[in-house]
């Protein structure tokens, strides 16, 4: 009995050394990004978000969307899920095109989760002809850092500012 309680002991300690070493279950260390490294790497992950809205290139923008990311825009319901973002996203690309501008104010990191607070502006002209809608306002987006490490978008709200008189 004292040699079973022993082994287990044993075990129960490897795992803990193995554990307190950041190795993963296939024995590989994961390197902890910088700051620095993550900022840069959510900086890029904006400018390919940002560039598919105003190509109106559903396939990348649906390729940088996470499956449960979820949507918060001004007076409607929350759009939550891949799929739901990717037929908003598919019809709103049919009827319109967009000029959009995004100036992050605030970017933190905390290990797997980030959020960036910034202001943006859209001009929308539609497909169809018309004339041009402009709209400002803030926003709050949230990121998780998907197992491979790369970053994606998981909650996005904003709202509208009227314009000035």
């Amino acid at each position: 009995m004292t040699t079973t309680i022993r082994s287990r002991a044993a075990i129960v300690l490897v795992l803990i050394a193995i554990a307190s070493t950041g190795c993963t279950t296939t024995g590989i260390a994961r390197k902890t990004p910088s700051r620095a490294e993550d900022l840069a790497a959510l900086a890029d992950y904006n400018k390919r978000y940002l560039k598919s809205i105003n190509d109106g290139d559903i396939a990348t923008l649906s390729s940088l969307t996470s499956d449960e990311h979820t949507m918060i825009a001004p007076g409607r319901a929350p759009i939550e899920g891949k799929a739901a973002n990717d037929t908003a996203n598919g019809n709103a690309f049919k009827n319109n095109k967009f000029d959009e501008h995004w100036y992050p104010l605030d970017t933190q990191v905390s290990g797997d989760l980030a959020y960036e607070r910034g202001t943006y502006t859209t001009d929308v002209f539609p497909n169809a002809g018309g004339e041009k809608r402009s709209v400002a306002g803030n926003y709050l987006r949230i990121y998780r850092r998907q197992p491979d490490g790369k970053w994606k978008m998981i909650y996005d709200t904003f709202n509208s500012v009227p314009a000035a008189k």
